[in-house]
């Protein structure tokens, strides 16, 4: 808590002018219509705010994945989440000409969650959705839904143009009412989140010795998987794909509370949303006066953080 909190002020505090922290805590408290007061209220608290809820949101959602599919370097696209939201951008920026940022968050919302059904779809055909179904469906479609947005971005220069800017991943520019606009499936997947916490250690045990147990194995993996999907799916429709936050996340929240998910999913809320907040504050300054967008900083900061951990894979598959 300590360090989010810490995070968030650093958000607040740190840009292309930076403030005193305790000025920053003055007029958080009380507006005084001052420079300092308007940079930090009406422009970067709204950001921060943003940053915090999203971070959050990716963080539980890579936690609960790599828990359903027990691979440790699942991530919250593993479902087709942010293949199905770039295909539902494109989609209707070329066909339907939808634009905009309100525009772009509804088309990858409802390309998300119809991306995930499609998921869940295939891997129940045959012997059952075990983790490694859901793990071969989630790349099998995110390939296709790749390869199909490939073909209409590339007919489409005005198409190219949105699609850009929404797939870089950014928390600048975004409108605060689009936060409100997903909160219902974000507090949905929250609630889903804490109802299926305890099916999540039961599952890491194995499908037979957990319906051995009494557990219903089908339906709790199916709220798990929906939990994952609305919250992953609000925070792309948002701020578009942020990458390794969810992968990142979870190992290191794992270092410090161990498997258990009713300890584990709240930490890595708040890990990712520390993580996302420092990701950005980052981005403000190693260009200044420019600004680099978060999810250039992820994905610089994510990859070292990937190999690592493919790396310390292979070793413990060896021995």
């Amino acid at each position: 808590m300590a360090i989010t909190v810490a995070a968030a002020l650093v958000s607040l505090a740190v840009g292309s002018r930076s403030l005193p922290t305790a000025e920053v805590v003055r007029v958080l408290l009380q507006a005084d219509g001052s420079d300092t007061s308007a940079i930090v209220r009406e422009l970067r608290l709204p950001r921060t705010v943003l940053g915090l809820i999203v971070g959050a949101a990716l963080g539980v959602a890579g936690a609960q994945l790599q828990g359903l599919t027990r691979n440790p370097l699942a991530d919250p696209g593993l479902l087709g989440v942010s293949g199905g939201a770039a295909l539902g951008v494109v989609a209707t920026g070329s066909v339907l000409g939808v634009g905009g940022a309100t525009g772009q968050a509804w088309a990858a919302l409802v390309g998300a969650l119809l991306a995930t059904g499609a998921v869940w779809l295939l891997a129940g055909q045959g012997r059952g959705r075990s983790p490694l179904d859901l793990v071969l469906a989630g790349v099998a479609l995110t390939a296709l839904l790749g390869s199909l947005t490939t073909v209409l971005v590339l007919l489409d220069a005005d198409t190219l143009d949105e699609y850009r800017f929404w797939a870089v991943g950014s928390l600048a520019g975004r409108d605060p009412a689009l936060l409100g606009g997903v909160a219902p499936l974000l507090l949905l997947g929250l609630v889903l989140a804490v109802a299926t916490v305890r099916t999540l250690d039961v599952l890491a045990l194995g499908d037979d010795l957990a319906a051995g147990l009494g557990s219903r194995v089908a339906w709790g993996r199916g709220g798990v998987a929906l939990s994952a999907t609305l919250l992953t799916a609000g925070a792309v429709a948002v701020c578009g794909p942020l990458i390794f936050v969810g992968l990142v996340v979870p190992h290191l929240a794992r270092a410090v509370v161990g498997p258990a998910h009713l300890w584990l999913l709240p930490l890595s809320a708040l890990f990712g949303a520390s993580l996302l907040l420092l990701a950005d504050t980052l981005g403000r300054v190693v260009v200044r006066p420019a600004e680099l967008q978060v999810g250039i900083v992820t994905a610089l900061v994510g990859a070292p953080v990937l190999i690592a951990l493919v790396r310390r894979q292979r070793r413990v598959v060896g021995a």
